[in-house]
């Protein structure tokens, strides 16, 4: 009963980490016989500017986009969790760019973001303002992105804070109520405590998400201008994929995976300590 699970966890999961463990001491370009070199990649790697300069892309996106989501995803639950009018409809509307392909989504936003044509730079310059360089500034490319990616997945968190929002027992309320505490400090003092592990979940999901960032600089800047866009997965993909570089694409995808777990984990300890 459990042998088609077992060979699906033998051919997808734990033959590719065997493989990519193997590869990380080894060069191959997919053509040629694999040819063993030891720990070359690994000192490949810790000289390698563009790989740290993607890492640093990549934190300057979570920095935008995690808190943004968070924020933005919170608000929305909160206000959905509310007797208005239209709710349901809302609540679908805004999951419905979630199941949209990304692809087309980024498709979308970089027409948007255009600084000639761009809907965006048009309405700016139908109210007397400069257009700005979107996705050709590079100060303002990954921020554009950011944005993006959070209009794109935010519906997600939303049903996520929703079920958590819901789950806080009402008579909590209603005995602030009764003491006349203001919105703010039930907010504050019940829902926050409350939906704590629901946020411990939404910040972690929104991390890895925000770490395997690719489909976006990938369509939208290609990793421009300058390389200020370009993401540490998108610069694995270019090694492996590019230039074929399957050995060294690998030591930097389990470089990578051990920054993530790192992350993660202190993620973890601040959130159980707040």
């Amino acid at each position: 009963m459990v042998s088609p699970y077992l060979v699906h966890l033998g051919l997808f999961v734990l033959f590719p980490v065997i493989f990519s463990i193997v590869l990380m001491f080894h060069r191959w370009n997919i053509i040629s016989p694999m040819e063993f070199v030891g720990l070359q990649n690994f000192n490949k790697l810790f000289q390698d500017r563009l790989f740290f300069k993607s890492i640093y892309n990549t934190f300057i996106f979570l920095v935008i986009h995690i808190p943004l989501q968070i924020i933005i995803a919170l608000f929305l639950a909160e206000m959905l969790n509310q007797k208005i009018r239209l709710r349901s409809f809302l609540r679908a509307a805004y999951f419905l760019p979630v199941v949209i392909s990304g692809v087309v989504v980024t498709i979308v936003w970089a027409q948007l973001y255009g600084y000639d044509v761009g809907l965006i730079n048009r309405i700016l310059v139908s109210l007397g303002l400069q257009k700005v360089g979107w996705l050709i500034d590079q100060n303002i490319a990954m921020p554009s992105i950011a944005i993006m990616a959070t209009w794109k997945n935010v519906g997600l968190y939303v049903v996520l804070f929703l079920v958590g929002l819901q789950s806080v027992p009402p008579h909590y309320y209603e005995a602030a109520d009764i003491d006349g505490a203001t919105h703010w400090q039930k907010f504050r003092h019940i829902t926050l405590p409350a939906i704590n592990p629901t946020i411990f979940l939404v910040v972690i999901i929104s991390t890895i998400g925000g770490f395997s960032l690719f489909i976006e600089p990938y369509i939208m800047t290609g990793g421009g201008p300058l390389n200020s866009t370009i993401s540490a997965v998108l610069y694995i993909y270019k090694q492996a994929f590019t230039y074929y570089h399957m050995g060294y694409a690998a030591t930097l995808g389990f470089f990578f995976a051990v920054i993530i777990m790192i992350v993660v984990v202190i993620q973890r300890k601040i959130i159980e300590k707040d």
